[in-house]
């Protein structure tokens, strides 16, 4: 089935229609989430992809024979979210800086997306990015036909105890139940209703498609206990799952596209759980019970064919990892020796020849891995480009395989 919609905005809202005879429609995809979908992989991390060599194929496709980071004037991306002014909209052909701002430019998913997907369409496409950081389904994204959240017994607990009142706070927490969602579909639809000034190569004779929504969020609700009390035993994270089939067919109703193409990219921060370490294993039943119920909804009948899964675990990249955490181990040994030559509780010889013995030193070919692949914490998936890009191009490869089952392939 196809997915055509003309720029039509009425005083009811959008309104779906085809496209004109011949014209192929400008192909927009919606990407959503926190700051994962935001991306803090430094652009100096593009060379850690070298290193990789799952990673490395797709480096030749983010930069140009120049070495510099290519510049797709095909593709247009209008984002907003991943300033530190939240309300700032971001204009201009796909190359890197996308991502999350603050120590330089950055890359989330869009940068590899956008040329994955030109690559396998083979037309213009525009890119709506909407994400901002440490926001939760439960609450900020929170679909509209889920109604306002009620607060948990943790926090009516909390209230009696500050002599806070109930419905005061619930009041509140009205106001916030959605609010991101709400922001999500104003920036879509005020960049549908201006796509003209996007994208040069859209003509409104053909019109313009919906032609995926990608979904990358979770670590809010992963960690929220109040929300969620029985998160680490099976069936723990349900509501999740609930409302995010809600959210799915919310956003389909808002945006007039009944069956538009849905990617969940699943939470995978640490890989998969059975290749946790020792000091991880406390987290494996809870990790694994949010991925679960992240991918859930793809499996209800309504979602057969028109939602896909992407396992970010899989594109975790566990050798670096362990890097990280290993040095992390040795600069802890190096902070406590130090202490205790401060303290006079080691002398200064003393102290030497225990940094001496320090086990696991790394070399210096895998501090320059380190140098070249790491720019941020584990949550944020190491801020690793050799990650997130990988992530992105599987987004891509989702969303193309659902327009390809729709009859929308090339």
């Amino acid at each position: 089935m196809t997915i055509r919609l003309f720029v039509a905005l009425l005083a009811s809202g959008m309104t779906g229609a085809t496209a004109a005879p011949g014209g192929e429609p400008l192909k927009v995809f919606i990407l959503a989430g926190q700051s994962n979908m935001q991306g803090h992989a430094a652009v100096e991390t593009l060379d850690g992809m070298a290193l990789h060599p799952d990673a490395a194929p797709l480096l030749e496709k983010l930069r140009g024979p120049d070495g510099e980071p290519v510049v797709l004037e095909d593709v247009r991306i209008s984002s907003v979210g991943a300033n530190r002014d939240e309300t700032i909209v971001r204009t201009d052909p796909l190359t890197v800086g996308f991502g999350a701002e603050g120590r330089g430019p950055k890359i989330g998913p869009e940068f590899s997306f956008g040329v994955v997907m030109h690559e396998l369409l083979g037309e213009p496409i525009l890119l709506v990015k909407t994400a901002w950081g440490g926001k939760s389904l439960h609450t900020d994204f929170r679909p509209p036909s889920a109604g306002s959240r009620p607060l948990t017994e943790g926090e009516l607990k909390r209230a009696e105890q500050r002599g806070e009142d109930p419905a005061a706070l619930q009041a509140e927490l009205n106001d916030r139940s959605g609010a991101y969602y709400r922001k999500i579909m104003a920036h879509v639809k005020a960049a549908l209703a201006d796509v003209d000034e996007l994208h040069p190569a859209y003509d409104p004779a053909d019109g313009y498609e919906l032609a995926g929504f990608v979904w990358f969020q979770g670590w809010n609700d992963m960690v929220a206990g109040d929300q969620y009390p029985n998160r680490g035993e099976p069936g723990g994270y349900d509501e999740y799952s609930r409302l995010l089939a809600a959210f799915i067919r919310d956003v389909r109703k808002d945006l007039g596209a009944p069956e538009l193409p849905f990617v969940i990219g699943v939470l995978g921060v640490g890989g998969p759980v059975a290749d946790y370490r020792p000091d991880q294993q406390r987290y494996a039943d809870v990790h694994q019970n949010f991925r679960d119920a992240m991918a859930a909804p793809a499996a209800l009948p309504e979602f057969e064919d028109n939602v896909a899964v992407v396992r970010t675990e899989e594109y975790w990249d566990g050798e670096v990892a362990d890097l990280v955490h290993r040095r992390n181990r040795l600069n802890g040994e190096r902070n406590r020796i130090a202490k205790a030559e401060r303290a006079g509780d080691l002398t200064a010889e003393q102290a030497d020849a225990a940094r001496e013995a320090l086990p696991d030193a790394l070399t210096a070919e895998e501090e320059a891995r380190l140098e070249a692949s790491v720019s941020n914490a584990e949550y944020h998936y190491l801020g690793s480009a050799t990650i997130l890009a990988r992530i992105g191009e599987a987004f891509a490869q989702a969303n193309a395989a659902l327009l390809e089952s729709a009859g929308e392939g090339r």
